[in-house]
């Protein structure tokens, strides 16, 4: 199934986009701001992960003997970091870890790190990812003033690393940007023999080009195996226990750490959180309902409002989202200032998607749809590139909406749907979402890719860890509150942390409830009540 997963990231900085906006008249016109999130291409000259190399180890010189270093990785474990200025407070460093973990004496990959050093005393390394999959922890590790509080960064350095395949870190590149504009721009329900046959030749070719353009990687960029590698920095950062902060995909990222290494669990918050039980045909219909739930919550609001560009009763606003895609199917709108020249129903989609992530986003999705009434897509297309980290010059920041597909098609393969034909999936979806169940009703790439994650989990309980923080958001668009649920249920050590709100993830964007639950957590190692409601 499609899967919709934004990294904070790209949050941030949509927010900060969006509070420029803020003020905007419908005619003003945003074809020249960058939606875009602060590159550290620049800074991360020194760390810039390199194609998989056929070096036996992480360099020349003998490792420290490091007792928790499983058979043979003692070559990974305890590596000497030489980490180097970058982008002003900013320190920069490579870690080296296996391509294939069932060789590790075979070829290995540079993992790019970013530090920015505690503000007072360092208790240790608070380990940062913002989701996705494909997200960058650099960039998120450069934000870290917005992402943790002060109290946080007076005594964690924190960390951030693009996982294997992302970024900086040996990425993944199957399409050009070019080709990547008309992936996204793409219909995406198509309905007739004609339409359903281009869409899977471009997901057919999309897969054949991962394949082609990564053929080491392609089958390496499993969670697992990012798992594994955060394991090697813990023991590289000096750290006998990882503190972890991970949002939305990165909350599937520290369940599965905490599975393979519940030893190692030091004070994990998994925020905005995936059930890693659910296969990806359930994940698609979660989704589904999630930003039903979502769009209801801003459609709701808009008609309260007054003046809602869909009209002034709830339902019939509801109804006239997807009549406004059809209409962009039929006669995409024109876009100023961007090499796309015209707004399609696939670049419409994403931009009124974006906006349900965050409710900042809410006034500047109605200017957009009230531009969008006038004839003008500038707008939704700003809102697009803002989902797609795309700049209008038609460039992306990263590979992350290409990784995406990579690392979810190896933990989530396609396969369990293949006995439902494509009416039964599309009626499952449309019945729990009738404005977005037909858009998230695809398969995507992944009953073409070319390869299968060696390595799988059956028990996610974690038993034997310390107390690991769940939160969830009520509306959650992305990651439905019903799946924080679930997966403080299925850890053993799962403590619930409920916020009652909208948007993707609560920490750093809700309450004091939540902050100082979290705060006091990762500070003073104290464990909130399980169940807590904010």
């Amino acid at each position: 199934m499609s899967r919709l997963h934004t990294p904070r990231t790209r949050l941030i900085a949509a927010a900060a986009s969006l509070a420029l906006l803020a003020g905007c008249q419908q005619g003003d016109d945003p074809g020249d701001a960058n939606p875009d999130s602060t590159s550290t291409d620049e800074a991360q000259e020194s760390g810039q992960a390199d194609d998989a190399s056929t070096s036996a180890g992480p360099d020349g010189a003998a490792p420290p003997v490091v007792e928790d270093a499983p058979e043979g990785l003692e070559d990974f474990y305890g590596q000497d970091l030489e980490w180097s200025s970058c982008e002003g407070s900013f320190e920069c460093a490579e870690l080296a870890v296996p391509l294939d973990y069932q060789d590790p004496g075979g070829a290995t990959i540079e993992l790019a790190l970013l530090r920015s050093p505690a503000v007072g005393q360092a208790q240790g390394s608070l380990v940062l990812n913002p989701g996705g999959p494909g997200a960058s922890g650099v960039d998120y590790a450069m934000l870290a003033p917005m992402v943790v509080s002060a109290q946080v960064r007076e005594v964690y350095d924190a960390v951030g690393f693009d996982p294997r395949g992302v970024g900086r870190s040996a990425p993944i590149q199957c399409f050009t940007d070019e080709q990547m504009d008309t992936l996204l721009g793409a219909d995406p329900t198509p309905e007739t023999p004609e339409e359903q046959e281009a869409s899977q030749e471009l997901m057919q070719e999309f897969a054949a080009a991962c394949a082609e353009n990564a053929p080491d990687l392609v089958g390496h960029v499993s969670t697992v195996e990012a798992a594994r590698d955060m394991d090697i920095l813990r023991s590289a950062l000096g750290d006998d226990q990882l503190a972890y902060l991970g949002a939305s995909y990165g909350t599937f990222l520290g369940t599965t750490y905490s599975t393979l290494f519940p030893e190692r669990v030091g004070r994990l918050v998994l925020d905005g959180a995936i059930d890693p039980t659910i296969s990806g045909l359930e994940m698609g219909l979660g989704q589904a309902e999630g930003f039903e739930r979502a769009t209801r919550a801003y459609v709701e609001d808009c008609v309260a409002g007054g003046d809602c560009p869909l009209g002034d009763d709830v339902e019939a606003a509801m109804a006239a989202i997807p009549d406004f895609l059809d209409e962009l199917d039929a006669n995409p709108l024109p876009v100023r200032g961007d090499v796309v020249e015209e707004l399609t129903e696939g670049w419409g989609m994403y931009g009124i998607i974006v906006a349900m992530y965050d409710q900042a986003g809410w006034p500047i999705l109605s200017q957009a749809f009230a531009q969008a009434q006038q004839g003008d897509g500038t707008m939704m297309m700003f809102l697009a590139n803002l989902y797609a980290s795309r700049s209008s010059d038609g460039s992306y920041d990263g590979n992350g909406m290409q990784a995406i597909y990579a690392v979810n098609c190896l933990d989530r393969p396609a396969g369990e749907e293949e006995d439902l034909d494509r009416e039964s999936v599309l009626e499952q979806f449309e019945q729990v979402s009738p404005s977005w169940g037909r858009y998230l009703a695809g398969e995507g790439a992944c009953q073409y890719w070319p390869a299968q994650a060696q390595e799988t989990i059956e028990d996610y309980s974690a038993a034997g860890a310390d107390p690991i923080l769940v939160i969830g958001t009520t509306r959650d668009p992305a990651t439905p509150y019903e799946w924080a649920v679930s997966l403080a249920d299925i850890l053993d050590p799962g403590v619930l942390i409920s916020y009652d709100g909208d948007g993707h993830t609560a920490y750093g964007r809700s309450n004091d409830c939540v902050q100082d639950a979290v705060d006091s957590y990762l500070i003073e190692g104290s464990v909130p009540e399980d169940g807590l409601s904010c």
